[in-house]
């Protein structure tokens, strides 16, 4: 398992994480099959805790169906309403808030690490390395707040976003190295309202980009 650190949790805790970040970076793309005997082998563990992880997943909508044949990976809407847009503002700008009380100088160095990581997959234009320090610089971000139930909705709706297809803009990587950037310079200077503005930007400019090129609601409209 070393596509991530999983030093934590019990053990189909640490394989629901790794496979998380594996189908948000594309590691296991929408509509592989992940078959128990295959991830046992790989992982080289048991079946139960295989079985135990593949569950939670298909209750948060990462995959679909969860038989001994194993599940598929679902795909990412990208149509995904504004309800979901407006959710992960609200979630991820509540968890920022809490990191900037709570955030130390180890959890900086560590972002900054994670940040680092994606800014140079993007330069490489690496899709898949790039989607997974993302993912792993947000949710190490997001567990300074010390708010495991907002996080755990955070990743819910993640599974619900279109990461694949915002990744294919051109360019958009690189700004979201540099909106990284400017997120962790209001952290650390304990800025709430230049963090808090950050992060609806970053949010919400992946959105307006992905907008602009594919037929999507515009804000207030649902999708159908």
């Amino acid at each position: 398992m070393s596509q991530s650190p999983m030093n934590f949790g019990t053990k189909e805790v640490q394989i629901a994480h790794f496979l998380r970040e594996g189908i948000i970076s594309g590691r296991f793309p929408p509509g592989t099959r992940l078959k128990q005997n295959d991830l046992a082998e790989m992982l080289r563990t048991s079946i139960t805790p295989i079985r135990e992880a593949l569950k939670q997943l298909a209750a948060e909508g990462y995959v679909e169906g969860n038989s001994y044949r194993g599940a598929i990976v679902a795909p990412f809407d990208a149509r995904a309403s504004a309800e979901v847009l407006n959710l992960r503002n609200i979630l991820e700008s509540e968890l920022v808030r809490e990191v900037v009380k709570y955030v130390t100088e180890d959890d900086l160095r560590e972002v900054r690490e994670l940040a680092k990581e994606f800014e140079e997959a993007a330069g490489r234009e690496d899709s898949m390395q790039a989607r997974g320090a993302n993912y792993r610089f947000h949710m190490r971000l997001y567990q300074v707040a010390q708010m495991p139930q907002a996080l755990h909705f955070v990743q819910i709706l993640w599974a619900r976003y279109p990461f694949d297809q915002i990744n294919r803009i051109s360019g958009r990587a690189q700004r979201a190295a540099e909106e990284h950037a400017e997120l962790l310079r209001h952290i650390a200077n304990r800025d709430v309202d230049g963090a808090l503005r950050a992060t609806q930007r970053h949010i919400e400019t992946g959105w307006s980009e992905l907008r602009d090129v594919l037929v999507l609601p515009k804000d207030g409209e649902t999708s159908r």
